[in-house]
């Protein structure tokens, strides 16, 4: 073992003596006659191992070894205390300034060359094993940040599944039932005036829209981060929604009322996104009531923004279902009451908070449930009107 020792002594018998035995075991050693010097060598070069003297002049060797091991440079240098054998020598106290072992005068050779070799062993084993500590540790770094990308994939792929089952079953579900509608008629030939088939048209290209958000999704990016804002009238959009929803409507015999003003200023929104909150709070309001209960659209203008409404006089939800209603695969837990929404409201406040509005739900069980949002004022997207 080529190491590389510091040995501390004021006696140049002893320098001697301990370099020969030393050196005749194949060790690279260096001498220091006192503190001062000994601080000199290991700035040069930190050694693997001190021999250190315990009497010396203006500094012994108790202080030299405390502020080696106030060093992190060399805090991890083992050190073995020399001492003669008639000497008062506090080993409790050399101990605990940091010494690893100590050796007495005179000097046997077979002595220090296993008190060397032990600590040297002691030493290289444990730089090992702070090496495949930190090694380890960068590895388990590694295998978090690998567990966390793999949530998040796993989370926009549930963001995914959920649009597909949910956000386009809507428009389809809406375009079947106008098209067994008419399917229904005993006439040979069915005739589809020009709104219903504008209409129609309108969902599908809905639809195609949706498709190409999803593939956006797929590639990596999240809901309400990227918008794409016009100056949007909100009585067109709800008012072709509600049109486009109508057959569904109907079927669930829903008492609409709709009172969204046309008087309203314009706000600058991601159309688009927009009718999907409208959708996903509609859906629910459907999904969790039961036949001919009312539903009410409302917006107003408060000044700085647009306050929403989707309400309804249903079942309402549970006081205690209410808390974290917007988080991520929040669900129910009751069966008849159960609000099982998933992801639908957690994307909801996702698109909502990217327009900057904030959104929220007031129920009473028994009496209904009231979803609500703001949207902002601005004039910060270009001038193409929804309509």
């Amino acid at each position: 073992m080529n190491a590389d020792i510091l040995i501390v002594d004021d006696m140049p018998d002893n320098l001697r003596l301990l370099s020969s035995m030393l050196t005749d075991n194949g060790y690279r050693v260096r001498n220091a006659i006192n503190g001062k010097r000994t601080f000199i060598a290991v700035q040069r070069q930190v050694p693997d191992l001190i021999l250190l003297d315990i009497k010396m002049p203006d500094m012994d060797g108790y202080e030299v070894c405390h502020r080696l091991k106030a060093s992190e440079v060399t805090r991890n240098v083992p050190i073995i205390f020399i001492s003669a054998l008639d000497d008062v020598f506090d080993k409790v106290k050399a101990f605990e300034v940091g010494g690893v072992d100590y050796i007495t005068k005179p000097f046997q050779a077979f002595e220090v060359m296993a008190r060397v070799g032990s600590q040297l062993e002691i030493s290289y084993l444990q730089q090992q094993l702070t090496k495949q500590n930190q090694c380890l540790a960068e590895k388990n770094k590694q295998l978090s940040q690998e567990i966390t990308e793999r949530e998040k994939a796993e989370s926009g792929l549930r963001v995914l599944l959920h649009a597909v089952s949910h956000d386009l079953r809507n428009p389809v579900t809406g375009l079947s039932l106008s098209l067994q509608s008419f399917l229904s008629e005993e006439q040979p030939k069915a005739v589809i005036d020009k709104p219903t088939l504008k209409r129609m048209v309108q969902s599908c290209a809905r639809q195609l829209k949706l498709i190409n958000s999803l593939v956006e999704v797929s590639q990596g990016q999240v809901w309400g981060v990227s918008l794409d804002c016009q100056l949007t009238s909100l009585h067109t959009l709800t008012s072709d929604l509600l049109a486009e929803w109508e057959p569904i409507l109907v079927k669930h015999q829903v008492l609409l009322q709709h009172q969204v003003s046309p008087n309203l200023p314009l706000v600058s929104v991601d159309a688009g996104k927009l009718w999907r909150v409208f959708e996903n709070l509609i859906a629910n309001a459907l999904k969790y009531n039961p036949l001919g209960f009312t539903l009410t659209l409302a917006a107003t203008n408060e000044g700085d923004c647009i306050y929403c409404r989707v309400a309804d006089d249903g079942v309402g939800i549970p006081a205690e279902q209410c808390q974290g209603l917007f988080d991520l695969y929040t669900r129910g837990t009751s069966v008849k009451y159960s609000v099982g929404l998933g992801l639908g409201l957690y994307l909801c406040r996702q698109i909502i908070n990217a327009h900057g509005g904030q959104i929220g739900m007031e129920s009473k069980l028994g009496k209904g449930t009231a979803f609500w949002f703001t949207l902002p004022l601005k004039e910060d997207c270009n001038t193409r009107i929804y309509s």
